[in-house]
């Protein structure tokens, strides 16, 4: 509650990268400007060549000279872990930045631009990546190349992503006549430095925080007078198509902010924030693929389970409405589980995120007509497979093997709360509560994923997402 702002707003930071302060050294070095932030730079990425991170630590070896011969095979391996319908664009996008740091790979094809279902910031990314691995191979830059220049003349950082903002400048940089731009898009990124040197994935995910923040509290029943004030910030935010983006320095919508948006509001009050929820809804409605799932962006993109068990959890709000659209998506959801029982990473590197959703969306308050009963199969299935996943110390880590890690945890704790044995959420609850510091906040690891298989941290997120975990754990043991 503390750090919901008098607007109503919770501003969560998100702290320095080594892929977007690589990307803005790498600027300044061709530029020849600024040169102490270059040095500031440096020394960021000087301390991460070790950190344990593969892919920051290839790229910070890369940045300040240092790159090993066993890097490549590295870099390959990395490549291989982002879902498959995207691992050519993300060897690409690792390409091209280690060409941007004297790392030339002239081998590297540059990937197509799909003609449909692509998300603005995602063409102008592509389109970036291609400018700069023609200039590697010594090719003309692709006719679409004047796309760029809107991505770094706005008046802020476009759509608040650091990682396309630099990625234009950058490529910008290589062709004749954009100095201007090109300058005015060094001034925006230096503008968005860290304390420690570097520069974020993102300027802020505050209505991401807001949502997940507000549905949070309204799980463990905070003061009405609060989830109200980030309310009436979020109607305020809501964008002309009816959705919502992930910040409110961006204008593209997504499935997830608006999903959450939906449900919190609905559970705060449907009455008086009736007309964002409608239009919420009927935004979700409209990207629905013919396969049944949702996609992360845009209409005709590839649906993805996290996103699916999202919009079903909003649209359950009103289940005889949209009775079909819930079906549809289940049905989704069921082909897309492994065999394991969960889902690919998406959003998240951890493997329980979209468990949750899933079993979520699996157990919503309605019934689904015989006579199949796969909803009550999924979520058997899922919570079998969350227990198998459990470490001795009660916890739950991203992937299986690793050491538990309180987000993981929480997510893991909100699946238990369906699950007819106590003793996993116990010591689940018992685990996270021994991750809280004496302020409150929650100490973990990240496991947010942009441009995907990339982590960035937002520290604030663990805190919601542990509430929320709580705040389900309370209703079971209290019944309602």
């Amino acid at each position: 509650m503390d750090s919901v702002t008098p607007s109503g707003a919770v501003r969560g930071h998100c702290e320095s990268r080594v892929l977007e302060s690589a990307l803005l050294l790498a600027l300044l070095r061709r530029t020849r400007t600024t040169p102490q932030a270059a040095r500031h730079l440096e020394q960021f990425l000087s301390a991460r060549t070790t950190g344990g991170d593969r892919i920051d630590d290839v790229l910070a070896r890369a940045a300040t000279g240092n790159l090993r011969r066993e890097d490549d095979v590295k870099i390959r391996a990395l490549v291989d872990e982002a879902p498959e319908f995207m691992r050519t664009r993300k060897h690409a996008l690792i390409a091209a930045t280690l060409c941007l740091l004297g790392r030339p790979q002239p081998h590297v094809a540059p990937p197509p631009i799909p003609a449909q279902g692509m998300h603005p910031a995602g063409r102008v990314q592509l389109i970036a990546i291609r400018v700069i691995l023609a200039h590697a191979a010594g090719r003309p830059a692709p006719a679409a190349a004047h796309e760029l220049l809107p991505a770094t003349s706005a008046p802020r950082v476009w759509e608040g992503n650091l990682l396309v903002h630099l990625l234009a400048a950058n490529a910008l940089s290589l062709l004749p006549g954009h100095e201007a731009a090109v300058a005015g898009g060094i001034r925006q990124a230096l503008a968005c430095r860290r304390p420690d040197g570097g520069v974020p994935f993102v300027t802020g995910v505050d209505t991401w925080c807001t949502v997940t923040a507000g549905i949070a509290l309204a799980s463990c029943g905070a003061p009405t007078a609060v989830q109200h004030r980030l309310a009436r910030h979020l109607a305020a935010q809501q964008r002309a198509d009816g959705g919502w983006s992930y910040t409110d320095h961006a204008h593209h919508t997504d499935t997830d902010d608006t999903a959450v948006a939906v449900e919190f509001l609905h559970t705060l009050d449907p009455t008086r924030y009736r007309t964002p929820i409608d239009r919420g809804l009927a935004h979700l409605r409209s990207l629905q693929g013919p396969d049944g799932g949702f996609p992360t962006y845009v209409a005709g993109a590839r649906s993805e389970a996290g996103m699916t068990a999202a919009a079903v959890n909003a649209l359950s709000i009103r289940p005889s409405q949209h009775r079909p659209h819930i079906h549809a998506a289940l049905d989704f959801l069921t082909r897309a589980q492994r065999p394991d029982a969960l889902f690919p990473p998406e959003w998240s590197r951890s493997r329980f995120h979209v468990a949750f959703r899933a079993l979520l969306a699996a157990d919503a308050p309605y019934q689904r007509p015989a006579p199949h009963g796969t909803d009550r199969r999924m979520v058997r299935t899922l919570l079998t497979a969350v227990l198998h996943h459990r470490n001795s110390d009660g916890g739950w880590g991203q992937q299986p093997g690793e050491c538990s890690d309180a987000i993981s945890t929480a997510y893991a704790l909100l699946c238990l709360c369906r699950h007819h044995a106590p003793r996993p959420a116990i010591e689940a609850a018992t685990f996270l509560l021994d991750t809280q510091r004496d302020d409150g906040s929650i100490a973990s690891r990240p496991d947010m994923l942009g441009t995907r298989p990339f982590l960035y941290n937002v520290p604030r997120l663990a805190d919601h997402f542990a509430l929320l975990a709580l705040g389900h754990l309370h209703q079971r043991l209290h019944g309602t």
